[in-house]
């Protein structure tokens, strides 16, 4: 039987205390699924890779709930916004690892990264 996903990279969460997770907190947990999004504008890092957390559609605004909640290391980015560049969004997923609150805030939240298999080319 053929894995359904594969370890690509484990990281932490970087410029956390810049963006929304405070807000979050509470829906944070190890599981919770988070996407990866290209920041193509992001002026610090020309390999930005966002990680947001969505909540789906607000029903009062009708809104998508989106909190970006830091980025990618810039030191461990590189393939993945290449592979996003390249439309493989649905190629990644990222799901919380580990949280400590007491840690640094560099240190609270840790990723795991998975390339998923390739349905469709079966």
């Amino acid at each position: 039987m053929k894995a359904k996903k594969l370890f690509f990279k484990e990281c932490h969460l970087a410029g956390r205390q810049y963006h929304d997770v405070d807000e979050v907190w509470e829906d944070l947990h190890v599981g919770t699924l988070l996407e990866l999004v290209r920041d193509l504008d992001n002026r610090y890092d020309n390999d930005a890779v966002a990680v947001v957390l969505n909540k789906g559609i607000d029903e009062q605004t009708g809104e998508r709930e989106e909190y970006l909640l830091g980025y990618i290391p810039s030191n461990e980015n590189e393939e993945i916004a290449q592979l996003l560049e390249m439309g493989w969004k649905d190629i990644f997923e990222c799901r919380i690892s580990k949280i400590n609150p007491d840690a640094h805030y560099e240190n609270q939240i840790r990723l795991t990264i998975r390339i998923k298999r390739n349905t469709s080319s079966r």
